[in-house]
């Protein structure tokens, strides 16, 4: 019979807690203390050894990459992709490196944004004070002026930030199917105006500061005490680090979360974004890009600004949107108003564009032309250009988009 190497880690400390058990109220809480333990060791971390430090460059040079002239991320000296098993069997340090990419990556979308794209970088809240959390999105400089049409942009949850689809398309496909930046080209080409979300930006990350806890200096305290308590507190500090020791073992600073005020959520930022800006907008016709969970908070905003949003909004394409109007709650007006003027493009291995069912009463699903979640916002790219172009012009003649007379549709009336 094989014994594993948890076993045999384990073994003692689980013969402890058996031993200890049989005993009364003060052992009790020993084995509590021991379980606490066991249920705060990460194995995978207890078998390695001497794992690297957390210390990872801070550009893309330091890491020894660069994008090429097709948009690629690769190596600057051997020319292969990124590698993301670059020291084998230590996945924790592998995915702390990925994480410290994806932030350059960010950060080098940001500047993509402004200086290819001459987006301007706009702080909210509006009325923010020097000392408060802060947030940003990025506007072309006609976003509020354009009198025909804006487009707004807005990706989903996770890690990506704005004008990102997918972090994983950017480092291990190209740009161009990664990020919002084709859509923001070619939207200021057909002379749309462009604001672009970032409604995963609802906090700061600020040291956790250490907590001092009040002592006395035992001055009328009785010695026996005294040496009580200093003992228990030995004895806690000591636990206590063997924890952290397991949990944390490279010493990586304690962190809390500052929320941005009026910008928690995506939701809270889809509403502050449309009261502060696209709604003060000149456009007659505001179109949306919203993929996966900005669907949710389209369809959020929807509920809160109903009026507003079917006076304002002439179409809204979305790219393998998560909204549920049922869990979401929204009324019969706002299901009616989806259908005629949203189209869902969706993960399929059907052709782009063909019509997908839906057991939900909302708008129209087409294939997005790929069974990749990912992917679905870049390869609905140019049927998503030609439905707004059929919108604008439908509403112009008082007809309806040719993608709203789809045989499917009658199936949604008829449920």
């Amino acid at each position: 019979m094989s014994i594993s190497l948890s076993s045999l880690i384990f073994l003692p400390i689980w013969i402890n807690v058996a031993e200890i058990q049989q005993g009364g109220p003060d052992e009790k809480e020993k084995t509590t203390a021991l379980k606490d333990l066991l249920s705060r060791i990460d194995l995978d971390e207890l078998m390695k050894k001497d794992e690297p430090p957390l210390d990872f460059p801070d550009t893309l040079e330091g890491f020894e990459y660069a994008f090429n002239e097709k948009g690629q991320l690769r190596h600057i000296k051997t020319g292969e992709p990124f590698v993301f098993n670059y020291r084998e069997d230590l996945h924790r340090w592998n995915q702390k490196r990925y994480e410290a990419l994806g932030e350059i990556i960010t950060k080098y979308v940001y500047e993509l944004l402004e200086k290819d794209c001459n987006l301007q970088k706009i702080s909210i809240p509006v009325d923010a004070t020097d000392s408060e959390p802060k947030s940003f999105i990025f506007m072309s400089e006609d976003a509020l002026t354009n009198p025909q049409k804006l487009m707004v942009l807005i990706h989903g949850s996770g890690v990506v930030r704005a004008g990102q689809w997918a972090r994983r398309l950017i480092i291990n496909e190209d740009l161009d199917s990664g990020t919002q930046i084709p859509f923001i080209k070619r939207a200021v080409d057909e002379g749309y105006g462009v604001i672009v979300l970032n409604p995963n930006e609802n906090y700061i990350e600020v040291e956790k500061p250490k907590m001092h806890k009040w002592s006395s200096d035992g001055t009328d305290e009785p010695a026996e005490k005294r040496e009580r308590r200093d003992k228990v507190s030995k004895e806690t500090k000591k636990r206590r680090d063997f924890y952290e020791k397991y949990r944390n073992p490279q010493k990586e600073k304690e962190m809390m979360q500052l929320f941005i005020r009026e910008n928690g959520s995506p939701e809270e930022h889809a509403i502050y974004v449309w009261d502060h800006f696209i709604a003060q907008s000149a456009a007659e016709n505001v179109f949306f890009v919203a993929h996966s969970y900005g669907g949710l908070a389209f369809v959020e905003l929807m509920i809160q600004r109903e009026a507003d949003v079917k006076s304002k909004v002439t179409a809204v394409a979305l790219t393998d949107s998560v909204h549920n109007v049922w869990h979401q709650e929204a009324g019969k007006t706002i299901r009616e108003w989806m259908r005629e003027n949203c189209c869902n493009w969706v993960s399929s291995s059907e052709p782009l564009d063909t019509s997908v069912e839906s057991m939900l009463p909302d708008c129209p699903r087409v294939s997005a032309g790929t069974d990749r979640h990912e992917l679905t916002s870049w390869k609905s790219f140019p049927s998503i250009f030609k439905f707004f172009a059929e919108a604008s012009e439908a509403k112009s003649s008082s007809q309806k988009p040719a993608l709203t007379r789809r045989s499917h549709r009658i199936k949604h009336e008829e449920l």
